[in-house]
């Protein structure tokens, strides 16, 4: 019956973020079946990081899309994620949810799973208010001034939105784990999605893909062609990581629940 009503919640909930227009078709189907299995197996506390996600990540997008619009050239895709974003942004969460059918008391999981949340909550609030920082990026490697939008780029108010974003999903995770090592969780999810969107930042700056438009004189993600339609060239990464932004948010994620996890079990 859990089962059930969670896909039925998960169903719901992307039927909603589709025709708010913040889910492509695609994306949707890909967001009920992710959120039906999170719901339905981890249950409440599972099911209240990923709204935590969903709603704030979808609130700062509407919220900011007017300067993000403006970018819009940098960026593989636009606001509305389709089915490869979901997946990036929930296929590790996903993942770890399936091993509680296996053992339903397994700690770990539900650390790696909100370290996982923390990170893409993490990376989506330094993407929405990064753009607002006053002073122009710089590049997380060696520190030289890049446009905004840039990936690798961090600021100061990036770097803030990243550890409120990171807080925010330890704050709602150590409310589902009330006790003595509450604060703990807490500490450990933060640092996680700390550590997860700075290696995001990190593989932008060096192993993604990275375009060059030569008649806008810009770098973007965008390939074969440029928003204006002339074709970009390759001026930096690994061109398998192309796959968008996509692959590289999966890793991330993926990190910030090993470091999560990883903390929490050094902490006991």
């Amino acid at each position: 019956m859990q089962i059930f009503i969670g896909f039925l919640a998960g169903a719901f909930i992307a039927v909603i973020a589709w025709r708010a227009g913040s889910l492509s078709i695609s994306g949707a189907i890909a967001a009920a079946v992710s959120g039906g299995l999170i719901f339905g197996i981890g249950g409440l506390p599972w099911a209240a990081l990923l709204l935590i996600f969903f709603i704030t990540s979808s609130v700062l997008s509407k919220a900011f899309k007017g300067r993000k619009a403006k970018l819009g050239e940098k960026f593989a895709k636009g606001s509305q994620r389709d089915w490869a974003q979901v997946l990036a942004n929930d296929g590790v969460g996903t993942l770890l949810v399936l091993f509680l059918l296996l053992d339903p008391d397994q700690t770990w999981a539900w650390l790696a799973y909100a370290g996982a949340m923390a990170t893409v909550n993490a990376d989506t609030w330094a993407t929405e208010l990064g753009v607002l920082n006053p002073k122009p990026p710089r590049l997380i490697t060696n520190g030289r001034v890049v446009e905004v939008g840039t990936s690798g780029g961090i600021s100061l108010l990036g770097t803030l939105a990243t550890l409120g974003g990171a807080a925010l999903v330890g704050l709602v995770g150590a409310a589902f784990s009330l006790g003595a090592g509450a604060w703990t969780l807490m500490l450990a999810v933060t640092l996680g999605g700390v550590c997860g969107s700075l290696f995001d930042s990190l593989l932008g700056a060096t192993v993604q893909a990275i375009y060059h438009c030569p008649a806008c004189v810009k770098e973007t993600e965008r390939h074969p062609s440029h928003t204006c339609g002339t074709e970009t060239t390759q001026i930096r990464g690994w061109r398998w990581l192309a796959l968008r932004n996509d692959l590289v948010n999966f890793l991330a994620s993926a990190v910030g629940a090993i470091v999560s996890a990883g903390l929490w079990l050094g902490l006991q």
